[in-house]
């Protein structure tokens, strides 16, 4: 670094921790920052951190000065096999996940799995609900080869960040700025997103870290999948089983259903007024654009709550 710092000139901006400084305002005071060291539109910030220092330096660096290069390190087990791949960028609005950002691929993400030994156990396994995710939509034998947590040692897990990586960016190439498959990767988000917004926002709530919802809402929506396509009722057991079996079952208050249910109006897949989700077909395969009726949300709620 004493070298490096010879040749140009470094600076170090430190943020807060945690997705409630996910905002703008955390944005303006970095902009000021840049602004006030002089930096200028051949300069490049270094995102070191989880997704949200990704998700917010990725944004703050595709904004200042119309767009800065970035690189993404990241620093956590959801940030190198999400929030860091596929370019989106962005914050939240109040408590709505990511309602403004821009899609803007980074000049380099740079992965390196020994920053894992730094995480405690809840923040693995909330990058494990999106290689889960990745197995669910995209590939039945990584499903397959994931679903034991247990069973993985640390040269496993370093072949699956890199497998998940993979079905990641395949994705994303071919659809970078989401007007098809790339809808995909929004499994479990619809009703994870909300569940996770309304935990952020309800002090008196468990906190939810963003995996932990996104495993509640892949739940969810396997099970509205038997509903209403051809999941079957054995790999909605599977689903269900995998999951429960490294997360934590939080019991959803009936009377937050409707609450919960209000945010899924602000989701970001929604168009001309339908509520979107990724539902699935099989283990391994996807359709987007589902339509899914009250009732059947509410039904959902239901399933998981009797698991």
């Amino acid at each position: 670094m004493s070298k490096i710092e010879k040749e140009y000139d470094i600076e170090i901006i430190e943020i807060e921790s945690g997705e409630i400084h996910k905002n703008i305002e955390t944005c303006s005071g970095i902009w000021n920052a840049l602004s006030e060291l002089g930096v200028d539109r051949k300069g490049l910030m270094i995102n070191l951190g989880g997704g949200v220092i990704t998700d917010l330096g990725g944004f703050v660096a595709c904004t200042y000065k119309r767009g800065i290069s970035y690189i993404n390190i990241p620093t956590s087990l959801l940030a190198m096999v999400d929030a860091s791949v596929g370019g989106k960028t962005g914050v939240d609005l109040g408590n709505l996940k990511n309602m403004v950002g821009v899609i803007s691929e980074s000049e380099m993400v740079l992965v390196d799995t020994e920053y894992l030994n730094t995480l405690p156990v809840n923040q693995m396994c909330s990058g494990f609900a999106e290689m889960l995710k990745h197995g669910l939509i995209q590939d039945r034998n990584y499903w397959e080869k994931i679903s034991d947590l247990s069973q993985l040692n640390l040269e496993d897990l370093d072949q699956m960040i890199y497998d998940s990586v993979v079905i990641k960016n395949k994705i994303v190439t071919e659809d970078p700025t989401e007007q098809n498959v790339r809808k995909y990767l929004n499994f479990g988000h619809t009703l994870g997103h909300a569940i996770e917004s309304f935990y952020l926002t309800n002090p008196e709530k468990p906190t939810l870290l963003h995996g932990e919802a996104i495993a509640i809402g892949m739940i969810m929506e396997a099970f509205i999948s038997v509903e209403l396509l051809s999941l079957t009722i054995d790999d909605l057991q599977n689903i269900s089983d995998v999951i429960l079996a490294t997360f934590p079952k939080i019991e959803i208050d009936p009377n937050d259903h409707p609450k919960i249910m209000e945010l899924l109006i602000h989701d970001k897949k929604n168009e001309k007024g339908n509520i979107y989700f990724v539902l699935l077909n099989t283990i391994g395969e996807a359709s987007y654009n589902c339509i899914v009726s009250d009732e059947l949300i509410l039904n959902s709620f239901a399933y998981y709550n009797s698991l």
